[in-house]
């Protein structure tokens, strides 16, 4: 039986107890919210080395991390560094997205490295399978070829796979009428799109989606419906198409919890400040409170080299309005591949907007961790602010910088008119 079947049935599996151990949650309390769909434990049956993840209601806001090789740098150490340094800073899952090189090799190296969960987009793995090894253009991808894929990403140990099933003829036309300043900036959903149009024939995604719930079922992944439609700039928000996609994505939630299924949701992409909380309500309400995972928001297209900012302040505001899982943006964004940097700031970034969500959200000891830091500032202490801070070894460093002695005890923009100091001197 699956996670989702078991939990209905009024069972607490190992997972769920592992999962809910690690989240600070009762088992009991993660089994019903499992029932009921609104959370999930992350986990493929292949994963050995994998520890099962929990996300949704009333969960910590999780953290992902997107690596993986392009067509121009394919080296698999400089990816497997990526996944180390990605996880020392605190991500709880790692996305491969290799689209160059030796992909499989790339992908069973991640997942053999970590622990964390591990999601891709096995029709990427399609398309290059299809492109270099067969010499076919992407477009003449058969439906076998493209499940084909998918299952390879199974057997391997994938916990989540996203799977671009809204993307359909009706929801293309819906684009296209009402036109779109940067029409599909999904990769995946370009590629189903350009498929579509050239075989003129249905997303086989969503034309064969009981094939796809089968397929998946004996590994017991995650189906992390994916949003090929995600505006791509400010001005695609929350418009027909994007809002059709999401329709069909509630419906096929309905119908992989009916085979037994846990699913999440992905959702956007580019969206104003004023739109966010918009956007969560609408997902939670079409798709029956399934967990929600969202790439941002970003929340203005200007910031090229800074976007790992405008990434957080948008995932701060939806994780507080009810998103549960936050894709990081790193500053390579819009212009380039990562560097093992850039995945350590975004990843940190994306944290810092994960815990302030979790202070709104009211989750269990996040505020008081906030409260531990107030404390140990008011008293110079310094090592216990290291230890709480979120970035320890960049706070420590910073401080180490400035040549204040630590005996000393405020910092170097205060020095001797340190207001806590001043405070402190009043009592005496």
């Amino acid at each position: 039986m699956t996670q989702l079947e078991l939990a209905r049935q009024g069972i607490v599996s190992e997972k769920m107890t592992r999962a809910a151990a690690a989240a600070g949650i009762d088992p009991e309390t993660l089994r019903l919210r499992i029932a009921e769909g609104t959370a999930i434990v992350c986990h493929n049956n292949r994963h050995q080395n994998g520890r099962p993840l929990a996300v949704g209601k009333g969960l910590p806001t999780r953290v992902n991390a997107n690596i993986g090789t392009s067509k121009d740098d394919t080296s698999i150490d400089k990816e497997l560094e990526k996944a180390r340094v990605a996880v020392a800073a605190g991500a709880d899952a790692i996305m491969d997205l290799s689209t160059g090189g030796p992909i499989d090799e790339i992908r069973r190296a991640i997942i053999a490295e970590t622990d964390v969960c591990i999601g891709s987009v096995p029709l990427y793995q399609a398309a290059c399978d299809t492109v270099v090894k067969k010499g076919k253009a992407i477009v003449d991808m058969s439906v076998d070829e493209i499940f084909d894929g998918i299952q390879k990403h199974l057997e391997d140990g994938v916990d989540f796979i996203t799977v671009h099933c809204g993307v359909t003829q009706a929801t293309v036309e819906r684009m296209d009428r009402e036109g779109r300043v940067m029409e599909v900036v999904s990769r995946g959903g370009s590629f189903t799109v350009a498929w579509m149009a050239h075989n003129e024939a249905e997303n086989p995604l969503y034309e064969h989606f009981d094939r796809l719930l089968e397929l998946v079922r004996p590994y017991d992944a995650t189906l992390s419906l994916g949003d090929g439609f995600r505006p791509g700039c400010l001005a695609d928000a929350t418009d027909r198409a994007q809002i059709h996609e999401l329709i069909l994505l509630g419906e096929l939630t309905q119908r992989a919890w009916d085979a037994g299924i846990q699913v999440m949701i992905e959702g956007p992409g580019h969206v104003p400040l004023n739109q966010i909380e918009a956007n969560i309500q609408l997902q939670k309400r079409l798709c029956h409170g399934a967990p929600f995972y969202v790439l941002g928001p970003l929340v203005t297209d200007i910031a090229p080299g800074y976007d790992h900012i405008t990434c957080a302040i948008g995932g701060a505001v939806a994780a507080g309005a009810g998103a549960d899982f936050l894709c990081y943006v790193t500053p390579s964004e819009h212009l380039c591949l990562p560097g093992v940097q850039d995945v350590h700031d975004g990843v940190m970034a994306t944290r810092i907007a994960a815990h302030a969500a979790d202070i709104v959200k009211g989750l269990p000891g996040a505020l008081e961790k906030d409260l531990a830091m107030s404390r140990a500032r008011k008293a110079l202490d310094w090592e216990t602010q290291y230890c709480l801070a979120i970035d320890p070894a960049l706070a420590r460093k910073r401080r180490s910088e400035s040549g204040v002695d630590e005996e000393h005890g405020a910092c170097s923009m205060c020095g001797e008119f340190c207001a806590y100091k001043i405070m402190d001197q009043r009592k005496k």
